[in-house]
């Protein structure tokens, strides 16, 4: 088939990336043309290949998400970058639309949402997964002001773990346990999520992480 859509997956977890491109490559109108495990390369690869879509995570190392997909823009002009994360905050949301990508989907959203999103951005327009709308929906139903500073801020995916596990009541001893970090790292993460957010105590913690649906 000629008329394939070229895809880019850009993820530093290889099981989960191998899964992607599985999930691509099956389907009739889609192909994977390449992958990155970090930020330096998706620009690398990408500025060479000029795929038609770049599927891509937010938290990468060497360089985040947001300023990958910035430079993209200036590297592939033509290419449209589709976020797919585990952050449901419109903060991510919102950083990474002010930034240039064309989609954003949630991780844990059923299979076929990556793929209409991939479709949707493919074909020039903008896609954003469900559940994220939904938030934003309620948000503005209800007048809800977000005034804290998630709106300013992109936390990493190891801050927002800790943060989590401490609004649900964890020990830094558990928290380091199951993300198989040393104590000192659950501490570091912890208060840089909370200088980030501008949070004063696990209360504060409580209600960020219950406005973010964590405890749902």
């Amino acid at each position: 088939m000629n008329s394939k859509w070229r895809v880019f997956v850009a993820d530093d977890h290889v099981v989960l990336r191998d899964g992607v491109k599985a999930l691509i490559n099956a389907e009739p109108d889609l192909c994977v043309v390449g992958e990155a495990g970090d930020g330096m390369s998706v620009l690398e690869l990408c500025s060479e290949l000029q795929p038609d879509v770049i599927v891509l995570d937010i938290t990468m190392p060497g360089m985040n998400g947001v300023d990958v997909t910035k430079q993209l823009c200036t590297l592939c002009p033509r290419s449209r970058t589709l976020v797919l994360t585990v952050h449901e905050s419109s903060a991510y949301l919102r950083q990474m639309l002010e930034a240039g990508a064309s989609g954003y989907v949630i991780k844990r959203s059923p299979a076929q949402e990556l793929i209409h999103g991939i479709r949707s951005v493919a074909a020039g327009g903008t896609y954003i997964d469900p559940q994220v709308a939904e938030k934003l929906a309620i948000g503005l139903r209800t007048g809800k002001k977000q005034t804290d500073k998630a709106l300013d801020v992109a936390l990493s995916e190891r801050e927002t773990d800790v943060l989590k596990m401490i609004a649900q009541g964890h020990s830094s001893k558990e928290i380091a346990h199951a993300l198989n970090i040393g104590n000192k790292s659950v501490d570091t993460y912890k208060l840089r999520a909370m200088q980030k957010l501008g949070l004063q105590s696990r209360s504060d913690v409580v209600r960020y992480a219950m406005g973010q649906g964590w405890l749902t």
